[in-house]
């Protein structure tokens, strides 16, 4: 049996662990396996909602918690159970939906294991992204602020799909408007997010190693895009896989290999054990 180094490796998902195609490779599969064998923690931290995420970590076979919706969810795996829940209330919320309105997008809301949209059901891309994260959402007619008021909603995120050529500017008004009291972030080339602020990956490792007392220079944190930031930066081993955004390359302190070649199976093997 391999003696470990670094004895607590957190992965993003979408992008990191999984493949363009949401496959998770045989080689992947085997490495968690076998670091966890060895008694080294892995966790998956992602921005997926809670139900659409613990399908996915209990067809690899993970046992433990799974962070959830950007690091405001934590949960055990095998029951379900909510270790984390955190949010925003409804006055917050129709405050962020009232600015992304203003600046002419649609609103995805983010509500336990609920989503409501004031996207019409037969968008291409809102089917797609449906497809994708397991999870249909629920249409809203009017304004969907006035909605989660009227419903009085705790929702943990806020997301808008946007095309990939408006992501970088939306980005930037939404951060000029919102980021002194939420955390704004991109997770994907055609998302941008609003969630709780400070309540963020980076913080979700931190946490992760405290319950399990590893020191937090013993951890390793992989990802590739800004909402991964927070956790790379926090990590002992800051991680980006080999198609992440520049950002993160460059606050990293290693690049690896690109998602559809293995990045977690290589990290893995170079950080995971003693040489």
């Amino acid at each position: 049996m391999k003696k470990l180094n670094y004895k607590l490796i957190v992965s993003d998902f979408d992008g990191t662990l999984i493949t363009d195609d949401q496959q998770i490779l045989p080689e992947v599969r085997s490495a968690i396996k076998n670091y966890i064998d060895c008694g080294g923690i892995f966790a998956v931290c992602t921005g997926r909602m809670t139900c659409s995420i613990l399908p996915r970590v209990r067809e690899l076979g993970l046992k433990g918690l799974v962070v959830a919706y950007q690091g405001t969810v934590i949960a055990d795996i095998e029951s379900g159970k909510i270790l984390k829940n955190g949010g925003i209330h409804s006055e917050g919320v129709a405050e962020i939906c009232r600015n992304i309105k203003e600046l002419g997008h649609p609103v995805n809301v983010y509500c336990g294991d609920d989503i409501y949209t004031d996207i019409p059901k037969d968008n291409v891309y809102l089917r797609r992204y449906e497809e994708i994260i397991g999870v249909s959402a629920n249409f809203v007619e009017g304004n969907i602020g006035d909605f989660v008021l009227k419903n009085n909603l705790f929702c943990q995120k806020i997301t808008i799909l946007v095309a990939q050529e408006e992501q970088a500017a939306l980005y930037a008004e939404l951060s000029r408007r919102l980021s002194d009291k939420y955390d704004v972030t991109c997770s994907a080339k055609v998302l941008v997010e609003v969630s709780p602020l400070n309540d963020n990956k980076g913080a979700a490792v931190k946490f992760l190693a405290d319950k399990f007392g590893i020191p937090i220079e013993k951890t390793v944190a992989m990802g590739d895009n800004l909402n991964d930031l927070s956790m790379v930066k926090a990590a002992g081993m800051g991680v980006a896989v080999g198609n992440a955004t520049e950002t993160l390359k460059n606050a990293a302190n290693f690049v690896s290999v690109t998602n559809n070649e293995g990045a977690v199976a290589q990290v893995i093997e170079k950080f995971g054990y003693l040489s």
